[in-house]
């Protein structure tokens, strides 16, 4: 949720694919966070089906937890001895337009729900001014580790940017972010309402970890759906709607060029929990005339935060597992497109659109082919990618394949970093194609630390055309 560029081109996490100005807190050592033997991941019993309205019912019970505090926003007036109203001027972080507020109109209860409301207001010079609400639970309700589950409706429109997350309550241990750890259990755009993604920062150089999950039917925004995280001293999973969506364990913190510190920092400290819905910034875009303001109102019906009586902190960073190359030394799994694969799972080849991408995939022969009916409107609309890719400090890679379009147009190829903050391996690269198949080759030097996940995309979006590609005899290698 903070101050960095986000690319929607996600791959790496699990299910449908797959910041925080300031530092962090240095741990408090206590009997509960001493090291002992954690209990069992809790099975979650409780029926997690969306509910179109909130309602009031017995607080569940999970296997191994105890209830650590609540709000169930179920009194007339917002309960200050939990939340703090943060103020924040325009622009604050990752240019977006709201003013946070601690007006009524911006934050609310109705009807058992926490509402924070974005309002628009014509000014005298015709623009626009946002107002909106930010809660948070710093000084007040802060914890090392626990289960978080937070039941929330999100609004839809263009510009709008909901968001739980969590930072540590003391923004200067480990140092500014993203070297201080952010961790992001739910944000939703408001254009694109059936994704909600679940995140980790870390750093630095900054590195993210990212889940999504889409829904096959409806949005988030049609009902009230359950949010949740289960952080422990060396894994953290999110979940939606009882989904696992993403489990991390490998993170770290360091200023840049020097040794990490001791893992599992940055998260080995209290945090809190925050809520709000920014207006605009760098990842959702603007408000434009579509946006219903009306309507622009994130409601959360229930926070509730457990916690297990003992957790083992005596935990090690997991060593990375990098994916061999294959005998001849292609780092690319079905780079010549022998196997007809599944496009839609996360091994080998997968096949992503975005932001109004429309189009389908196939393989055929030994080429894939990919046909678009909408180009939408980023680079990354139409896609396809190959995660996994040992990328290592020091290696010189070469990138080479066949290709050629139903008419002439052109296509975007880089290797990216989806666990790194996305930064690119190989720059963005812009190549013409032809109606006849050209051979493209590349090389690139890795200057990086280690990366088990680089990934390999072929970004067919927002080109100005939507011509049939080819592609074949895709490698990557490394340079002797």
């Amino acid at each position: 949720m903070k101050n960095f560029k986000k690319w929607m081109a996600l791959a790496g996490a699990t299910l449908m694919i797959t910041g925080a100005i300031a530092g962090c807190q240095k741990p408090k050592e206590t009997e509960a966070s001493a090291t002992t033997t954690a209990a069992t991941t809790p099975v979650e019993t409780e029926d997690t089906t969306p509910a179109t309205e909130p309602e009031t019912s017995a607080i569940p019970e999970y296997d191994g937890y105890d209830l650590l505090w609540n709000d169930e926003f179920d009194t007339a007036e917002v309960d200050m001895d939990t939340w703090n109203f943060e103020l924040r001027e325009p622009g604050w972080t990752n240019n977006e337009l709201q003013e946070y507020t601690e007006s009524s109109e911006n934050i609310f209860i109705r009807d058992g729900a926490l509402v924070l409301k974005a309002l628009a207001t014509p000014t005298d010079d015709g623009g626009t001014y946002y107002t909106s609400g930010k809660v948070t639970t710093q000084n007040k309700q802060d914890f090392m580790y626990g289960k978080v589950v937070v039941s929330a409706k999100v609004p839809e429109g263009q510009g709008l940017w909901p968001a739980i997350w969590m930072m540590p309550t003391d923004e200067s241990y480990y140092g500014q972010w993203p070297k201080c750890g952010e961790i992001d259990i739910m944000e939703v755009l408001g254009n694109q309402t059936d994704i909600a993604y679940s995140t980790i920062h870390y750093g630095e150089p900054h590195g993210e970890q990212q889940g999504f999950l889409k829904l096959e039917n409806g949005s988030y925004a049609d009902d009230f759906h359950e949010f949740s995280v289960e952080w422990e001293p060396g894994e953290m999973r999110f979940y939606i709607d009882g989904n696992l969506i993403n489990t991390v364990n490998d993170w770290f913190s360091a200023v840049e060029g020097e040794d990490d510190k001791p893992y599992p920092a940055p998260f080995n400290q209290t945090f809190f929990v925050q809520m709000n819905l920014a207006v605009g910034g760098n990842w959702p875009g603007n408000p434009d005339e579509t946006t219903d303001f009306s309507k622009a109102e994130f409601m959360i019906d229930f926070v509730r935060v457990y916690q297990k009586p003992e957790y083992d902190t005596n935990v090690t960073k997991p060593v990375k597992d990098f994916r061999e190359a294959l005998p001849d030394g292609n780092m690319i799994y079905n780079g010549d497109f022998a196997e007809v694969e599944d496009l839609t799972d996360d091994i080998n080849w997968k096949f992503l659109l975005f932001n109004g991408g429309e189009g389908s995939a196939e393989i055929v022969d030994g080429t894939i082919v990919i046909k678009s009916q909408n180009e939408g409107t980023e680079d990354y609309s139409v896609q396809l990618v190959q995660p996994e890719l040992a990328m290592i400090k020091g290696n010189s890679y070469r990138i080479t394949f066949e290709a050629k379009a139903s008419e002439e147009r052109d296509m975007i190829v880089c290797i990216s970093a989806p666990t790194n903050g996305w930064i690119r391996y190989f720059e963005d690269t812009l190549m013409a194609l032809s109606t006849d198949w050209e051979t493209y080759e590349f090389e690139f030097d890795m200057t990086d630390k280690d990366d088990n996940n680089g990934r390999l995309e072929f970004n067919m979006g927002k080109r100005g055309s939507i011509a049939d590609i080819s592609i074949r005899n895709v490698r990557v290698e490394v340079v002797e």
